[in-house]
């Protein structure tokens, strides 16, 4: 029997998607049209590998195995192709770049002109991403680089520190430290501290510097973005911390908000690229990372 790559996409859409429609879709094919193809997959293998039930479609064991395989193949085929286009022009073609929610509209803003000043020819694919489905992505061949925290398990993967941000403080303009040029971590011992919700590195990050201290987190409030801890300490609920990109440019004077750096050394995080290094698109990583190296700073 002959496997066709195709088939193998419109499986692994249907077990990323769990909905033949909207696998169908991202296959740009109609429902039909994919729905057959998987049933001939299965015949000619001989094995069921979808379970199709009302408002249900799962795995089965032997499609969850074959799934696994299956990525494996179209990533290797992506890097075959990409590696026919690089050697054309590296520094031109698709580029899927991930950045975690609380780098993404901070530092955009700062590198996305000179890299399209620098780097005409590519064109960017940019997500947004949390720490474990960014990885995820990332050895699954959906994504080409990701830009995070460090460190992170690499486990086949290649990484590069970029710049180190420095944690801010983010204090109610009432608050009496915010009369303070810099607050030492000290001075956060049982202040009421606001965190990102569960999965957001910054939230570890935080608990990390603050914790031993003694700051105490509210438990009855977690937020989903920046943005939301800013509006949260304006009303008085609380401090936190933010990354420094977070305090500068349209970001600065937030009304309510009083940004304050810390003593030194002050506490910070680490943002790196991430990438397989199995790769095709060294070059175009590569010319990237320094761009963003050198305006982020």
């Amino acid at each position: 029997m002959e496997l066709k790559l195709k088939d193998l996409r419109y499986l692994v859409a249907v077990a990323d998607l769990r909905h033949f429609g909207r696998a169908a879709a991202r296959c740009f094919v109609s429902q039909p049209t994919l729905s057959a193809q998987l049933k001939k997959l299965e015949q000619s293998l001989g094995v069921q590998l979808i379970e199709r039930a009302p408002n249900n479609v799962s795995l089965t064991p032997a499609g969850a195995e074959i799934v696994a395989r299956a990525r494996r193949i179209l990533e290797a085929s992506d890097e075959v192709v990409a590696l026919a286009r690089t050697r054309h022009d590296p520094l031109a073609g698709k580029l899927a770049v991930a950045l975690l929610p609380t780098i993404g509209p901070y530092l955009l803003p700062r590198v996305l002109p000179a890299i399209r000043k620098a780097l005409p020819r590519l064109e960017l694919r940019l997500y947004e991403y949390q720490t474990a489905p960014m990885l995820e992505k990332l050895h699954g061949g959906e994504l080409d680089l990701g830009i995070l925290a460090l460190p992170v398990e690499l486990a086949g993967l290649e990484s590069r520190e970029l710049y180190r941000e420095p944690f801010l403080v983010a204090l109610p303009a009432q608050h009496p430290l915010a009369r303070h040029d810099s607050v030492r971590v000290a001075d956060l011992k049982n202040e009421p501290l606001l965190l990102l919700e569960d999965g957001h590195c910054l939230r570890d990050q935080a608990l990390e510097v603050c914790g031993r201290v003694g700051a105490r987190e509210t438990q009855d409030f977690r937020a989903t973005s920046l943005e939301t801890l800013r509006q949260m300490v304006a009303a008085g609920a609380g401090v936190t911390l933010l990354p420094e990109l977070a305090g500068r440019g349209a970001y600065r004077n937030a009304s309510g908000v009083v940004l304050r750096p810390f003593t030194r050394p002050a506490p910070a995080r680490c943002i790196g690229a991430l990438w397989r290094k199995s790769t095709a698109r060294a070059p175009a990583i590569d010319a990237l990372a320094r761009l963003i190296a050198e305006h982020a700073r």
